[in-house]
């Protein structure tokens, strides 16, 4: 929803999706109190810091005052980034057996066996990815129109070693908080795990709309 003030120009209020399951539907491979805790206090956290940072460069706008314009632009990339790929986590995870987990089918499957030469080669590459973001991270699969290619990457914490000119279709979260209760420093066995819900048809469709 935007807002607008003359004085301010138009800002936008920035809300936490609601979860299409419940905290426990992604058992036993994402337990409920991470997700609880990930979902309402970290992904919440993203959503007020993004819209402090926009109601506070607003507010320089309408002072002429920049003297926080680095801070409050690095501020704004973090926490973006972070409502940004949290949307897309929650949104292309489903319960095993229900949407989640197995292989994608269809122009999902033939353009990584394109591009990766199989699912088992995409996958592997993938995890290591993942499982080799420096500090906090995303592992991340996105599609780049320039040359219609299917890429791997790693973001550092959610808004570093952005690839521009590519849009992200799927991520895994490597931020301790995401896994840290039950896998605590086993971040390659929480990795495994997490493909067993990744929603495919989600991950489909937001190919699908990336392609034009």
């Amino acid at each position: 929803m935007s807002t607008e003030n003359d004085s301010l120009g138009a800002l936008t209020k920035h809300t936490l999706p609601e979860l299409p399951y419940g905290y426990d539907a992604l058992e036993p491979f994402l337990d409920k109190e991470t997700m609880e805790l990930h979902h309402s206090k970290h992904h919440q956290g993203y959503v007020n810091g993004l819209n402090g940072a926009e109601a506070a460069l607003a507010k320089a706008r309408a002072n002429g005052d920049f003297g926080l314009i680095q801070h409050l632009s690095r501020q704004l990339a973090f926490h973006f980034g972070g409502h940004y790929l949290h949307s897309m986590f929650w949104a292309t995870m489903a319960p095993n057996g229900s949407g989640g987990g197995g292989e994608p089918t269809g122009a999902l499957a033939d353009k990584i066996n394109e591009d990766f030469g199989g699912f088992e080669a995409f996958q592997n590459q993938f995890s290591a990815a993942a499982g080799a973001v420096e500090g906090s991270g995303w592992g991340l699969l996105h599609y780049r129109p320039v040359d219609n290619r299917l890429i791997i990457c790693q973001a550092e914490n959610q808004h570093k070693v952005a690839q521009w000119g590519a849009t992200p279709i799927l991520g895994v979260d490597v931020w301790e908080h995401a896994y840290y209760l039950k896998y605590q420093n086993r971040r390659p066995e929480y990795i495994k795990a997490w493909w067993n819900v990744v929603n495919w048809s989600a991950v489909a469709d937001r190919l699908k709309s990336a392609q034009g």
